[in-house]
């Protein structure tokens, strides 16, 4: 398991270009059939990914959790990407399709996964027990929000959040930016009490995202490429502009999982 240090909003103005993305831009999650996990100590937020090729493997619990299993005091949100998989959670099989997601609940041991799929997961900290529940793309809470005029027209599914499957301390979704349009989370905002994960998928190789963070006032900004993912400390605009339509997977970890809990910040206040 790499961890990350946190930085601070300082950092983001001091720091060059390459110290800020190693700390917050995460590039080498999806390995053949091994499991990767990145924590940051934003939240304790820890992401994790794999590509599975007809393979099986089980998430354990790295060293640096000092857990006898992974989510012995986590909980956790898995996302099949692509493809299909079948994941077992002490003994009872989900079948997973493309952009299902799993929670998976504090004090479930055996966690393993097989199939072909390209799997992404968030898991953080638990404070109440709650049960797995696999909800299927077609069942999640959808809603179309911004507009063409200003090229952000996009697709909001809900998967884990206050209105939908319990959690204790994260929320999770998958937002598609619709043909045309090219702005996720435009008007953009700031969770002061939680930090935000953006897992960036569906773009060809070729195109990029451009990922803007930082105080509102003193913005920066990573260029990112398909299935890479940005941590967003609490404080951090998080917004960005694609060089065509994509999607991304969105999950936060911290104190409220209130997904309208955030503050605004009108786009003419952005530098």
């Amino acid at each position: 398991m790499e961890i990350r240090p946190q930085i601070t909003p300082e950092d983001v103005q001091s720091k060059s270009g390459d110290h800020l993305r190693e700390r917050l831009v995460i590039t080498n999650l999806f390995q053949v059939n091994l499991v990767t996990y990145i924590m940051s100590h934003h939240d304790r937020i820890l992401i994790g990914g794999v590509s599975l090729n007809k393979g099986s493997v089980t998430l354990d619990a790295p060293s640096g959790l000092s857990a006898e299993y992974l989510l012995e005091r986590r909980e956790l949100g898995l996302v099949c990407l692509e493809g299909s998989v079948d994941v077992t959670v002490d003994g009872q099989l989900y079948a997973m399709d493309t952009e299902d997601i799993i929670y998976i609940g504090r004090g479930s041991k055996v966690i393993s996964l097989s199939g072909t799929a390209e799997i992404y997961f968030t898991s953080s900290m638990c404070h109440a027990d709650h049960p797995t529940t696999h909800v299927k793309k077609a069942d999640a809470d959808s809603v179309v929000i911004g507009d063409a005029k200003n090229s952000s027209e996009r697709t909001l599914r809900k998967y884990i959040h206050d209105q939908g499957v319990a959690s204790s301390s994260m929320a999770m979704g998958i937002t598609t930016i619709h043909e045309g349009s090219v702005w996720n989370t435009m008007p953009c905002h700031v969770h002061e009490r939680r930090t935000e994960a953006y897992l960036y998928f569906g773009l060809d190789e070729s195109q990029k995202v451009i990922h803007l963070f930082g105080k509102p006032d003193q913005s920066r900004n990573f260029v990112l490429s398909n299935k890479q993912a940005v941590i967003s400390p609490a404080w951090s605009i998080h917004t960005g502009a694609g060089t065509t339509n994509y999607k991304f997977v969105w999950s936060t970890a911290g104190e409220n999982i209130t997904y309208s809990d955030f503050n605004p910040v009108e786009t003419k206040n952005l530098k």
